[in-house]
């Protein structure tokens, strides 16, 4: 692979024989500020296979931040390793240092394999980190905010789609019962949707039915072309390919998942076959608001004020897609590309 193909401004490569830390940190972009972005800890197959992911995770996370209109650019980071038998307090310390040594340039937090409690642990040796618990001054699970912004978004696709921004009565499929999934079903309970949720652990079903009675259960292959108002996906990525999106029941779709869509041309057959499609990376950008907020000293009342930004950032890239005759996903690239170019421009003249 030709990390410097890859556009990059800043990519680490770190070993701690001690501690048996290997990890690796990418810098998309600090144009419009530190880089900000998640540790994902994962058992991957191979160094390139890390590598992949990390350059491509911080490209996004620089696009989702600025769509969000945050000070930051994008990075992430990826330590190579079976969170459940290789996280340390040792490592997660070792790691810290590795932030540290890049004296703010890259602001990390919680992703896949790490939580609150591990950035804690992370914060003992850097001060580039978000995430924590609240205990320790921090913002605490960013699920809350995340679930929030979806929820924000497909409204304003509904506002796009039927003319009124108002969920009440419209037939919402909500596929995973996570932290975000589970807290969505929350909001859309509350405004009067009618809710059928799908996920395929029996207990994370029986936790919303007893949060929410009224809700309806159907099996996650079947909420794929189930007749809905709007899908929402929000556990794994890639569960829409060009083929599903022929079949999809749905109208609208907009979820807190990563990387919903198999490849970018998926959102064409989308779009061919008159379905509307909030992009992941503008709808759940809650959770990197939440995080965000802390560096000033956590506040939720003013991070919930910023994520209900994510409405008029939606309704924003809708009417571009449709004013171009582009797909969604093209009209947001266009969006967070002006952001930082223009960025950029001030910061170098």
């Amino acid at each position: 692979m030709d990390v410097f193909a890859a556009g990059h401004e800043h990519v680490v490569f770190h070993h701690d024989a001690d501690t048996g830390l290997r990890c690796i940190v990418a810098i998309y972009s600090t144009a419009l500020g530190p880089a900000l972005g998640g540790t994902r800890f994962a058992p991957y197959p191979s160094t390139d296979a890390a590598l992949a992911d990390v350059l491509a995770l911080a490209r996004a996370m620089a696009y989702k931040n600025a769509l969000a209109g945050l000070p930051h650019g994008g990075g992430k980071a990826v330590i190579v390793g079976d969170p459940a038998t290789g996280k340390t307090t040792g490592l997660l310390r070792a790691y810290g240092r590795v932030v540290e040594s890049l004296g703010g340039r890259y602001i990390t937090a919680c992703d896949v394999g790490t939580y609150v409690a591990d950035m804690d642990v992370v914060a003992e040796t850097t001060s580039y980190v978000t995430g924590r618990s609240p205990e320790r001054g921090g913002a605490g699970d960013s699920g809350i905010l995340t679930a929030f912004g979806v929820y924000q978004g497909m409204r304003a696709c509904a506002q796009h789609r039927w003319g009124s921004a108002s969920l009440t009565g419209r037939r919402v499929g909500v596929s995973g019962l996570g932290k975000v999934g589970s807290r969505l079903v929350e909001h859309l309970a509350r405004e009067g949707a009618t809710v059928v949720v799908a996920d395929p652990d029996p207990g994370a079903v029986a936790r919303a039915r007893a949060h929410q009675p009224d809700v309806e259960v159907m099996d996650p292959v079947d909420l794929l072309t189930a007749p809905l108002d709007v899908y929402s996906p929000n556990a794994l990525g890639g569960v829409i390919d060009a083929a599903t999106a022929r079949s999809l029941g749905a109208q609208v779709v907009c979820g807190g998942a990563n990387n919903p869509l198999t490849s970018p041309e998926v959102a064409d057959v989308l779009a061919a076959h008159g379905i509307t499609y909030a992009p992941d990376y503008l709808t759940n950008a809650g959770g990197v608001i939440q995080v965000a907020d802390e560096r000033q000293g956590f506040d939720m009342d003013r991070a919930r004020a910023k994520a209900s930004g994510v409405f008029d950032t939606t309704v924003e890239v809708l009417g571009l897609a449709e004013r171009s005759g582009v797909t969604p996903l093209v009209a947001a690239d266009r969006i967070a590309e002006a952001r930082m170019a223009a960025a950029a421009t001030r910061r170098n003249t």
